[in-house]
């Protein structure tokens, strides 16, 4: 349930949630959320996106004083005058991810795998090309050896004869969450993430350093992704309109979608009770 006043901590995704269809914000929610700081509440972009996109994540997402990347894996202070400061940086073995996709394909048969293994700027995935996956001109082919033969960040993988949903049931069930942590954020893949790492741990480590307790922390999502820190903050769950089925029933209430600026809307709402 919704706590009257207003809460300490709002964290919000963006792909799907914040962000239109257009790959936009608009101008109405930038100027709601610089007015949600200016109220003396901090702002966090919560996102799956790895820290090589950081610089389009700050454009999305300009009065966060916080960002919390790559599904959790990277926290940053942005809050520091000195510059950004990294709170969490976590990365998956590729050994351990090797064992792990070996295990999968032997259940499901073979796996599209992709890793996301630079945090370099705009440095591109790494792996097998598939024509689904939506950011074409961040994407290198690169034999599966070569991906799995350091430390990454996240992976990627989907198959031709599995929904992502059906197919995330199935890997759960094969790899333990001491192994890795699983996903899906909308793009039709399983994300093996390291293990720990999710929005709610990644949220944990700015909620620690800020003083706030989870259950004054305010949250907006679509996605499955984004049921860990549904399942975390206490103030409110805002799912958008047009989340995933999971979301919406996770949700202490829902917002217009993100096309219609819903958490702007939302937001705007409540800071003028």
């Amino acid at each position: 349930m919704t706590r009257p006043g207003l809460p300490k901590l709002i964290a919000t995704d963006l792909d799907g949630t914040l962000v239109r269809s257009d790959e936009t914000v608009s101008a109405y929610t930038h100027g709601v959320l610089d007015r949600v700081r200016a109220a003396g509440i901090p702002v966090i972009g919560a996102t799956g996106r790895g820290p090589r996109l950081t610089e389009l994540t700050r454009n999305d997402i300009r009065a966060a004083d916080f960002l919390v990347m790559a599904g959790g894996g990277r926290v940053v202070d942005q809050s520091d005058p000195a510059g950004p400061v990294v709170l969490r940086d976590e990365r998956l073995s590729g050994a351990v991810l090797a064992e792990l996709l070996a295990a999968l394909e032997a259940e499901v048969g073979p796996l599209t795998v992709m890793v996301e293994a630079s945090d370099e700027h705009d440095a591109p995935l790494w792996g097998d090309y598939h024509p689904g996956w939506p950011y074409q001109d961040r994407f290198e082919a690169r034999s599966r050896t070569e991906c799995l033969s350091i430390d990454v960040i996240k992976a990627f993988a989907r198959t031709a004869d599995h929904h992502v949903d059906e197919l995330l049931e199935v890997a759960r069930q094969i790899v333990s969450p001491q192994v890795a942590t699983l996903t899906q954020a909308g793009l039709g893949f399983v994300e093996i993430c390291p293990p720990g790492v999710d929005k709610a741990t990644g949220l944990t480590v700015v909620a620690e350093r800020l003083g706030v307790d989870p259950a004054e922390v305010l949250v907006f999502g679509d996605q499955p992704n984004d049921l860990p820190m549904f399942s975390w903050a206490g103030w409110a769950r805002v799912a958008v309109a047009n989340a995933h089925p999971a979301v919406r029933a996770a949700a202490d209430e829902t917002t217009l979608r993100n096309d219609d600026d819903g958490v702007a809307v939302y937001l705007d709402r409540l800071l003028s009770r």
